[in-house]
């Protein structure tokens, strides 16, 4: 395939009909039917997967090459080590140029069931999602389908914390890894279904891109978990599965519902490697376990200011490996949805930008410590390498002010990365008011912090140091910065 030649055949989702779109044959949704049947109607048996138009308007059936959609992010399907050698990914790797390869070594790796975030490069997607379907074996059925449950789940996840509009998927599974193909789609279908329903506000568009040999399967399997009539819902019902998940659509393993009560202190099972040095923490056999000593003669001389930096270093991992967990296991979808904190492109030295834009925070509605988790989940992964951060202060007002003990809290928190690898903030259209308190607070309340904030007053300035490409700036900042400082003119900003 000749990458030149298939940037011109790149199709934009927004021009591709909705799955709600395709019931009747001229696109038009057909009358509804009587649902009575005999005696008892439908209602008597209501679907697990009700008729939902507003769902069903977010869902695509393309057929075709999923590394042509212009979406937010598409989905490649790869094995542990990233460099499968599958129809899917060769198309993507081909597209994307050879920046992704380089991009994937970097990664080290990917377990089954995870997703790991790339740029798209060369694509017309912005970003790559890579994830690992599980090897299917009939034995180890129960494990597979977690794991495939926990590819489609972390993808979606992952989409709604970066704020992505549209996700292009892939069918996560190949022939070397041996996943059926028909039970694999019942899983991909409930498991997206069930996300949109309870997180998937800011998600706009999922889009399942299948070949030809694939699309009869998913045509035949769409209308049981998105039924677009309530006709269409009656008729499909009986074929529904009997094992159809939990609330969330994740398989349902018998012997994991034994469990009366969670353990006292113990953190979720989402974080394995954290839980099992967590819980070793917990556990009265402690300090003979790690060979540190008595663990109250540390408290006590933390408390005295006599514990060793590298002891004190130890006991701060452990708090923030308590809040990542935490984190990982919140549903936190709601702090999401206010696009206050996202992902976008690169500066000019390659290195990960993150925006955060004040007017988006309600500071009085939201639960502030929510919103502290959201931070971690998301900067956790962002943080491993040099990044910056663009704050825009534009047109914020009282109720968007984070409190000086919030921001403080925050900072003595967060991991060692998060303050090593931040290699600048940017504070867009700063108020005198807003430089003073920040000057106090990176002179007395934070180190190593002051040198790196850099005061911006209009977006030329910015543009300087980050394309205009390169970051997505919400609308309202753009208006406020063309009606104070004037249009913006990209030979100006060349030559600050």
């Amino acid at each position: 395939m000749d990458p030149l030649g298939a940037r011109s055949q790149f199709v934009d989702v927004q021009t591709l009909p909705t799955w709600q779109q395709q019931l009747g044959e001229d696109g038009e949704e057909a009358p509804p039917q009587d649902r009575s049947d005999g005696p008892l109607g439908l209602h008597d048996f209501p679907s697990p997967f009700p008729c939902r138009p507003d769902i069903n308007r977010k869902i695509i059936l393309f057929t075709g090459d999923v590394a042509l959609l212009n979406c937010t992010a598409i989905v490649n399907t790869s094995n542990e080590s990233l460099n499968d050698k599958n129809p899917v990914s060769d198309s993507i790797h081909q597209l994307a140029g050879p920046e992704l390869r380089d991009e994937l070594l970097k990664l080290k790796g990917c377990r089954t069931g995870e997703a790991k975030l790339t740029k798209g490069f060369n694509l017309a997607a912005r970003f790559i999602v890579h994830t690992v379907g599980p090897k299917f074996k009939a034995k180890y059925r129960t494990a597979a389908e977690s794991s495939l449950y926990s590819c489609y789940r972390n993808i979606m996840q992952l989409a709604a914390e970066q704020s992505m509009a549209s996700v292009g998927f892939c069918v996560v599974s190949t022939t070397k890894r041996g996943y059926p193909l028909e039970d694999a789609t019942h899983i991909a279908f409930r498991t997206v279904r069930r996300f949109l329903e309870n997180h998937g506000n800011s998600i706009e568009t999922v889009v399942f891109a299948v070949s030809d040999t694939e699309e009869s399967v998913y045509k035949k399997l769409l209308p049981l978990y998105y039924p677009r009539s309530e006709d269409e819902e009656r008729t499909f019902l009986p074929l529904i599965p009997a094992d159809i998940g939990n609330s969330e659509g994740e398989p349902v393993v018998p012997e994991r519902q034994i469990r009366i009560a969670e353990k006292p202190g113990s953190l979720e099972d989402d974080c394995e490697e954290e839980n099992l040095d967590l819980d070793l923490g917990q556990v009265g056999t402690h300090a003979f376990a790690r060979m540190e000593g008595d663990v109250d003669k540390q408290r006590k001389l933390i408390l005295q200011g006599q514990m060793s930096e590298a002891a004190m270093q130890k006991q701060h991992q452990r708090n923030y490996s308590r809040w990542l967990c935490r984190a990982r296991a919140e549903d936190l979808s709601d702090i999401a949805a206010l696009k206050a904190l996202y992902q976008t492109g690169v500066d000019m030295c390659g290195r990960t930008v993150m925006v955060v834009v004040g007017r988006n925070i309600p500071v009085t509605l939201i639960d502030i410590e929510k919103a502290l988790l959201y931070f971690i989940h998301v900067m956790d992964h962002i943080t491993v390498k040099e990044y910056v951060m663009v704050y825009f202060h534009t047109l914020t007002g009282e109720h968007n002010h984070l409190d000086s003990d919030f921001l403080k809290n925050l900072y003595d928190i967060v991991d060692a990365k998060f303050k090593k690898n931040l290699k600048a903030f940017y504070f867009v259209h700063p108020t005198f008011r807003s430089k003073v308190s920040t000057w106090f607070f990176t002179t007395f309340s934070v180190s190593g912090l002051k040198d790196k904030v850099r005061y911006l007053d209009n977006l030329q300035q910015l543009f300087t140091c980050i394309k205009p490409e390169q970051i997505d700036i919400p609308p309202f900042v753009l208006e406020y910065d063309a009606r104070v400082n004037g249009p913006y003119h990209p030979s100006e900003a060349s030559s600050l």
